[in-house]
C-alpha cells in the first residue's frame, strides 16, 4: 500500500503543479508539503486534508485513511468521512440533526428500491 507522502507527490507530480503551486492554491507552506511528501509528517490534521483533497481532486477519506484516522466504525463497518463545507465553522446541533435526518431519508429510499 502507498503511503500518504507518495500518493501526495504522485498526483501533485500527474498534475504538473509545483510545490509552490500547491501552497498558493491551498495555503498550507511548501516546506509543510515537502515533509509530507517525504514522509517527515506522516499525520496531518484534518484541515490540512481537506485542503489537500480539493487541491488534488483526491477523496477525503483516502487521504485520512492513508494517515492513520480510523477507517472502520463499530461492527467493523467502513466509515464515511467527509468534510461538511470549506469554513471553519463546526456545524450547529440543527445542522447535524437536519443531515442526519436526511442521511436516514436517503438510505430508506435505498432500502426500498
Amino acid at each position: 500500500m502507498e503511503s500518504l507522502g507518495e500518493v501526495l507527490r504522485r498526483k501533485r507530480d500527474d498534475l504538473r503543479l509545483s510545490l509552490r503551486e500547491v501552497e498558493e492554491k491551498t495555503g498550507i507552506s511548501n516546506a509543510y508539503l515537502s515533509q509530507l511528501e517525504n514522509q517527515k509528517i506522516v499525520k496531518p490534521s484534518p484541515s490540512v486534508l481537506g485542503k489537500l483533497a480539493e487541491a488534488y481532486k483526491i477523496s477525503y477519506s483516502r487521504l485520512m485513511e492513508l494517515s492513520g484516522y480510523p477507517a472502520l466504525g463499530p461492527k467493523g463497518k467502513r466509515l464515511l468521512v467527509f468534510r461538511t463545507s470549506d469554513s471553519a465553522e463546526e456545524l450547529t446541533p440543527q445542522e447535524e440533526r437536519e443531515l442526519l435526518e436526511y442521511l436516514r431519508f436517503i438510505r430508506t429510499r435505498r432500502q426500498e428500491r
